[in-house]
């Protein structure tokens, strides 16, 4: 019997390349979003209307997840990513001579096509990654990725609030959109493993097949879109509701907003300490010592919410929602890659993708609406429930259809 270890990754050879452009995409997004109900309202919304110019992002992404796929198969994730860049670029410059034009719906639609290249760009970065990097690092290299996706958009408003004070709202759009081309061109650099993998699995002298469509992998994989995609949606759901819900119970109990943000930031803290450790935990041990731990630990800081009153009992619940929802950094991304295919990969994943993106969508639906008919108490311990039900939900399936990990597999024996 004879072992071999496993390929060492150079991470210092893909770190400028890989995670570059996210950083400054992340960065961008994180320097407009604050800023978009602003530009909403000055160009003459309502609340209501500046709301809904806001979750037209969300919507936009949603209706992309699964053209995104379709795309990224037929010209390869490099370019998608690429395209994705530009159009964005270009949507936020189209935002920016929205506020010149005073036109709400220019805004509006900007605002959209920024969701529909979100929805490309994440689902291209996802696929390039599970070809670029080796399976025995696959969760360290998802969790960074998800990491600093986090670390751009912490420190994103800091730079939007920094342009805007010397400048106005539009500028912070033009610098989202320089961030947006310059990761375009970043990407530029990466190399197109994805066509290059395609191309060694198919042979020399095998002629190009034809991508299938989206509808057809999605029917073939329905079984665990179905099942861990269901579970997905709940790691999802749980973890958009924190952004609702702590500002929500901060206001109930009298916090003032700068206190709220204050609280945020030490939360988003803990949650940037933990990416690492979380993908290094998925790639020794297996996925399922992230998952349920994450949704077990999300689940006890919902439940313990309504019994806060205080600055300081707030901010502990919101440390330990940063603590589970650090730990599960990437695991959305590293199950997608774990149980995508070989072939019609990026078709799966844009189905893939839209689970875990309707689960950001309901997620805050799950809190207005409990929270219309009962309070905000219920809707806490209601979530609370729901991540412990997701919980035991992903106990069940991570083990049998993603990766194990290196502690779990062992030799066969006569290699």
């Amino acid at each position: 019997m004879s072992s071999s270890s496993p390929p060492p990754v150079r991470w210092r050879s893909i770190a400028l390349t890989a995670y570059g452009p996210t950083a400054l995409v992340s960065i961008g997004t994180g320097a407009i979003v604050p800023l978009i109900a602003l530009s909403a309202r000055d160009l003459g919304a309502s609340v209501g209307v500046a709301a809904l110019i806001v979750a037209l992002a969300g919507i936009g992404q949603l209706v992309g997840d699964l053209p995104a796929g379709a795309l990224a198969a037929r010209i390869g994730e490099k370019y998608a990513l690429m395209a994705a860049c530009a159009v964005d670029a270009v949507a936020l410059l189209g935002a920016f001579l929205s506020g010149r034009a005073d036109s709400l719906p220019g805004l509006g639609a900007a605002v959209f096509v920024t969701g529909l290249a979100n929805a490309v760009f994440s689902l291209a970065r996802q696929a390039y990654l599970t070809e670029a990097v080796p399976i025995h690092a696959r969760a360290r290299a998802m969790s960074t990725l998800g990491g600093v996706f986090r670390f751009g958009s912490f420190v994103g408003p800091f730079v939007g609030a920094l342009v805007v004070s010397r400048s106005s709202i539009g500028a912070a759009y033009a610098f989202a959109a320089a961030m947006s081309l310059l990761s375009a061109v970043l990407v530029g650099f990466l190399p197109d493993v994805g066509r290059r993998h395609r191309g060694q699995s198919a042979g020399p002298s095998a002629p190009a097949a034809a991508e299938p469509s989206v509808l057809s992998v999605l029917a073939q994989h329905r079984r665990v879109l179905l099942t861990l995609g269901a579970g997905v949606l709940i790691i999802s759901a749980v973890r958009a509701t924190r952004q609702v819900i702590i500002p929500l119970w901060g206001e109930a109990a009298g916090i003032s907003p700068a206190a709220t943000s204050l609280i945020f930031g030490i939360s988003a803290g803990v949650d940037l300490l933990l990416f690492y450790p979380g993908g290094a935990v998925m790639d020794r041990f297996g996925r399922v010592w992230v998952a349920v731990p994450s949704m077990i630990i999300m689940g006890i800081g919902l439940m313990l919410l309504p019994l806060t009153a205080t600055a300081l009992g707030i901010t502990a619940v919101a440390c330990v929602l940063g603590f589970g929802n650090g730990i599960s950094a990437g695991i959305v991304l590293t199950l997608g890659a774990d149980t995508s295919p070989v072939v019609g990969r990026a078709q799966y994943l844009g189905g893939w993708r839209l689970c875990a993106d309707l689960g950001n969508t309901l997620g805050p639906l799950i809190i207005s609406a409990i929270a219309a008919v009962a309070s905000l108490a219920v809707a806490s311990l209601a979530l609370g429930g729901l991540a412990w039900v997701g919980a035991a939900w992903l106990a069940r399936l991570v083990p049998r259809y993603a990766h194990p990990g290196r502690a779990r597999i062992r030799p066969v024996p006569g290699d």
